[in-house]
């Protein structure tokens, strides 16, 4: 509207212009279009105009930023004096060297290179981990020297792409008991649409939970308003009996909304009861309709992450305390009880409390919520107190630490997948991770997964092509180093990491043996027209196998084992 209206009015727009003859500009890089177009209006032909920003820090095109602007404003403002500020006062020698090799790579930029008189310091570390879980335990293990060095927790910075990285490493921390504090956003188990996840899960354990029942009865929106509720909680306490119990009880149309809850509520219950944990979480975050309305949503792809890793997170941790990840989610035979009354269980072991069973007689589902509300109310740092901090990238922008951690640098995750679809989107990627890099003043460290669970299962990763991207002389790998000939010659599944799940027993560890064919998921393999690529998947027997495989920058390629001209790759272990 501003626009459009000194666009149409001279007067007006004449007056503006004689008004403000000085015109600053701050954080340039990250103006859209229409801002760039009401800049020029308003300076007219005589305003002074102080634009100061950096391109190599525009990251926001998802928001409209157009890193375009700062090359057009120099052109049709016919910019004399260029002033590029290059000497940096935050970061090590090493740290800076990374960051301009980095950016070099990228197109149409005005271009500078940072430099500083701290001397190099120290080299950017680098962590290749068989696993996410692996991945995370050498970020506390490393954590814990510096904090022993006299780090301070609150100056260790831990950044990933997407929000849903956060749950391994929040586990870690919380099972290391070391206070962290998520900057600019909620822990896992705090954001709202796992909230609402969690509130369904409870109400699969004990429809009679009437905190979880309130949460989600018109989540997604089920025509369901407050005066209907008011109507089922004064049934519920004439009756003295839970909400989820009281709904035969009301009438009309608010009966009937309410009716079909309870109906999706009993045969969601009814359908999972043989399916093991992660099996179960899948099938009700779908039946609940929690999928389908984030779907709808313009932004939410990052709220189906995070429901997505709470299959991950199940499957975590029925191996993690030895459930088998087979074992029925349910605990034995379904009783519905309201909290306090007493159960007797078939073999005569009698519960005073249905929210609250016997440790010895917890059901995987039960220990799973139980897990999880101590996670999310522990080790959560309060205002003033020394923690890590975690963030995404997007977040870091502005900010400086003593010492920073960017993880999970892997084809699809970082640069992410979405990129390679939109026009500039690598380059944006790129920047990124200049942005991640130059949060470090004096250690920086990178790390890369080759598996990652993601969804409930298994993904076999590529290295991120931001690795092949950095000088050498400023890197030292903590790990043997694979050459990137072969990176992943001989990974593991995730469930032969997880203590009580006997990976001979386990379909996924099956698969990952050769079998006639002579191929074996997770192998590395080169093609003579996508490259190096993955095997992450093998259906079919032998004479008639095709290999689903991952190749990077070229995307998975279904290809017949028979027909497909591969090679494998022999690892080859660098220092």
């Amino acid at each position: 509207r501003c626009y459009e209206l000194l666009s149409r009015n001279q007067p007006l727009r004449e007056h503006y212009q004689n008004r403000f003859r000085h015109v600053l500009v701050d954080e340039f890089q990250d103006t859209n279009t229409l801002q760039y177009n009401w800049l020029k209006l308003m300076a007219g032909e005589r305003a002074a105009v102080f634009a100061v920003g950096d391109d190599d820090q525009s990251i926001y095109a998802f928001r409209g930023a157009n890193v375009g602007n700062m090359a057009s404003f120099e052109r049709e403002f016919r910019v004399e004096n260029l002033i590029k500020l290059e000497q940096n006062y935050r970061s090590h020698g090493h740290i800076l060297d990374a960051a301009n090799t980095l950016i070099a790579n990228n197109s149409k930029r005005l271009g500078k290179n940072l430099r500083t008189d701290a001397g190099h310091g120290e080299p950017v570390r680098i962590c290749e981990s068989s696993s996410d879980l692996m991945e995370a335990q050498w970020i506390i293990e490393e954590s814990k020297n510096l904090i022993a060095d006299g780090a301070a927790r609150s100056e260790i910075a831990v950044l990933y792409r997407s929000n849903a990285q956060s749950r391994v490493i929040e586990h870690a921390l919380f099972s290391a008991g070391i206070a962290y504090r998520v900057y600019g956003g909620q822990r896992f188990f705090e954001r709202a649409e796992v909230k609402h996840a969690i509130a369904y899960l409870q109400l699969m354990d004990n429809p009679h939970n009437d905190s979880a029942f309130l949460r989600v009865v018109n989540f997604p929106t089920r025509g369901i308003g407050a005066r209907s509720l008011e109507h089922l909680q004064d049934a519920a306490r004439q009756y003295a009996i839970s909400l989820y119990a009281a709904v035969p009880y009301v009438a009309g149309k608010a009966g009937s909304s309410l009716g079909g809850f309870v109906k999706m509520i009993e045969q969601t219950r009814f359908e999972t009861q043989p399916l093991a944990l992660p099996e179960m979480v899948n099938v009700v975050l779908a039946a609940s309709g929690l999928l389908t309305h984030y779907r709808a949503e313009k932004e939410g792809a990052d709220r189906i992450e995070n429901l997505e890793q709470i299959v991950s997170a199940a499957t975590l941790f029925v191996a993690e305390e030895g459930f088998g990840h087979d074992a029925p989610a349910y605990l034995g035979p379904q009783v519905d009880a309201q909290a306090g009354t007493a159960i007797t269980e078939g073999d005569g072991v009698e519960i005073l409390d249905a929210d609250a069973p016997m440790v010895a007689l917890m059901s995987p589902l039960s220990a799973f919520l139980s897990h999880a509300s101590l996670e999310a109310g522990d080790n959560q740092a309060q205002a003033g107190q020394d923690a890590m901090q975690l963030m995404t990238v997007h977040s870091a922008k502005g900010l400086e630490f003593d010492a920073v951690f960017i993880t999970g640098l892997e084809e699809g995750l970082f640069p992410h997948e979405n990129s390679a679809k939109e026009e500039g989107g690598v380059e944006e990627e790129r920047r990124l991770m200049y942005v991640a890099i130059t949060r470090a003043r004096r250690r920086l460290y990178m790390s890369f997964s080759q598996t990652r669970m993601l969804h409930g299962q298994t993904r076999y990763n590529l290295k991120s092509r931001f690795f092949d991207e950095l000088p050498e002389d400023a890197l030292k790998w903590l790990s043997p180093r694979i050459q990137k000939q072969n990176w992943f010659a001989h990974p593991k599944a995730a469930w032969d990491e997880m203590p009580g799940v006997p990976s001979a027993n386990n379909a996924i560890a099956q698969k990952l043996k050769p079998a006639g064919h002579g191929w074996r998921i997770g192998e590395s393999v080169n093609h003579g027209k996508f490259g190096e690529g993955v095997i992450v998947d093998i259906e079919g027997g032998t004479g008639a196998a095709r290999a689903h495989i991952n190749f990077g920058r070229h995307g998975m390629k279904l290809l017949d084992l028979s027909i497909a001209k591969l090679e494998k790759i022999a690892p080859r272990v660098g220092s």
